[in-house]
C-alpha cells in the first residue's frame, strides 16, 4: 500500500509540536524549527528522513528496496524511503526516531515523563 504525503503528515503530527513546513522548498516536517522529514521531488523521489548513521548503514545493508540513498546523501544521517513500499507501522517508528534526534532537549524531556 502506497503511503501519501498526507498520511506521513498524519502520522508525524501525532508527535508533540510537529509542524508542516518547507525545507529546501519542498514539503517538510519540523519540530522546534528543525527539519526531520522532507518529501523529495528529485527523480528518485521518496521521503528523506533523519536517522542515525548506523541505522542508515544497517537499512542499506539489509537489501530491502524500501530504503535507499543517492550520492547527495552519502555521509549524511538521512535515509531515503520509498513510500510505495513502507508499511505504516514501520514508518511511524522511524518518524518517532527522527523526532527524537531532532526535537529540542526540553521537548524530549517532557515526552520522556
Amino acid at each position: 500500500m502506497a503511503m501519501t504525503w498526507q498520511q506521513v503528515v498524519a502520522l508525524a503530527t501525532e508527535l508533540p509540536e510537529v509542524a508542516e513546513s518547507t525545507w529546501w522548498r519542498r514539503p517538510a516536517l519540523k519540530v522546534g524549527g528543525k527539519g526531520f522529514a522532507r518529501l523529495r521531488s528529485e527523480a528518485e523521489g521518496g521521503l528523506a528522513l533523519v536517522c542515525e548513521m548506523a541505522e542508515k548503514e544497517a537499512l542499506l545493508a539489509s537489501g530491502d528496496p524500501t530504503f535507499y540513498t543517492t550520492p547527495h546523501y552519502d555521509g549524511y544521517p538521512h535515509i531515503l524511503i520509498d513510500l510505495d513500499r513502507i508499511e505504516p507501522d514501520q514508518l511511524r517508528e522511524m518518524l518517532d526516531a527522527a523526532w527524537w534526534l531532532s526535537a529540542p532537549a526540553k521537548l524530549r524531556k517532557q515526552r520522556a515523563r
